[in-house]
């Protein structure tokens, strides 16, 4: 089987440094989020066009802004959800983003993550965002609730306050199933059930978590990739729960640097993509093994993780790759930034054929 290649096809230079960058729903459009050299925000629309990317709109808020996510929103209106260094979440109608539709100071602190759910018609009940802070908490977010949060996550009595990196949505397959977690500087990782309201499982990595996901937010749990500083990445099996074991993870050593994110093909989600600090993108597949689950001696059971092979590694810049998004709407059509201030869309070819 001839292997997938990975071809950078646009590169487009920016003048600020873009944080994050996220493909519009069923468009040919891209949004990219960031902070300009004077400490403003910048926030710009791009269309692709015949080879190169058209910008439709130039925006700059007061704030840098740091994360942003459509999880949240209708397909009919597409907003973003932003959230800036000073503590605030916002989210904008880009058909008119000059002033946004919510507004909320949401943190003392920057907002580092922000994740979306029930939108775009992925998983089921209400719209939620949550966002996730140097301030130590943990905040979820309902857009028709004005001013304060649904749920605060904060640390538990004489816990150190830690600097959440990365927030993930999943279990979103009925409306009242739904688990959110939450990757800290330290390495803690932390899932929550928003039903109980209850830490359903936690866990420490050794090393920052830089970004969370779930392979799919609209299906009972399945699998959850953590990506680490000190180049390596998780994935936990989440099918089965030991009481005392937690859930089985397998470790892998991928890029010879941070691993800024990881990114699950939305067309198939036992491909996805790492991203590193230096420069390259790691393209991987997960395998199931032939049982995920074993007894153990005393009649419990026990996760069994499965494997990762590399599909594909290219170096396509020598600066760090921070913020990945793929293609909803064309299978192996990604979008990526990076701290060399360029933004460039990458295809991955075969994914179909995987």
């Amino acid at each position: 089987m001839e292997k997938p290649q990975i071809i950078v096809y646009i590169e487009h230079s920016l003048n600020y440094t873009a944080f994050e960058v996220k493909w519009i729903p069923r468009s040919a459009k891209m949004v990219t989020i960031g902070s300009h050299p004077r400490g403003t925000g910048a926030l710009q629309v791009f269309e692709m066009n015949e080879g190169s990317l058209k910008l439709l709109h130039d925006g700059e808020r007061p704030k840098a802004l740091k994360c942003g996510t459509f999880g949240a929103s209708t397909l009919e209106d597409r907003h973003i959800a932003v959230g800036d260094f000073d503590g605030k979440m916002e989210i904008i109608d880009l058909k008119a983003p000059e002033t946004p539709v919510y507004s909320v100071k949401a943190h003392s602190e920057i907002i580092n993550c922000i994740d979306g759910v029930a939108g775009l018609d992925i998983g089921k009940g209400a719209p939620e965002i949550v966002t996730g802070s140097r301030d130590g908490l943990v905040k979820v977010w309902d857009s028709r609730q004005k001013e304060r949060p649904v749920i605060t996550i904060e640390p538990t009595e004489g816990e150190q306050k830690r600097d959440c990196w990365s927030v993930a949505f999943g279990n979103a397959y009925t409306s009242e199933e739904r688990v959110l977690c939450a990757g800290f500087d330290n390495g803690d990782v932390k899932m929550f059930d928003l039903r109980k309201m209850s830490i359903i499982w936690e866990t420490n990595l050794k090393n920052g978590v830089c970004s969370i996901e779930f392979d799919r937010k609209d299906i009972d749990m399945n699998k959850l990739l953590v990506t680490t500083l000190e180049s390596k990445f998780h994935i936990f099996d989440l099918r089965t729960f030991h009481t005392e074991k937690g859930f089985t993870g397998m470790v892998e050593k991928g890029h010879k640097s941070t691993i800024w994110c990881g990114r699950h093909l939305p067309q198939n989600r036992d491909i996805f993509a790492t991203t590193g600090g230096n420069g390259s993108i790691l393209l991987w597949k997960y395998s199931y093994p032939v049982s995920r689950s074993k007894k153990l001696s005393d009649g419990s059971e026990v996760g069994v993780s499965g494997e990762t092979v590399l599909l594909q590694n290219a170096t396509i810049t020598g600066q760090p790759i921070t913020s990945h998004d793929w293609s909803q709407d064309k299978i192996g059509l990604s979008a990526c930034t990076g701290l060399d201030q360029t933004l460039r869309v990458v295809i991955h070819t075969k994914l179909n054929t995987l």
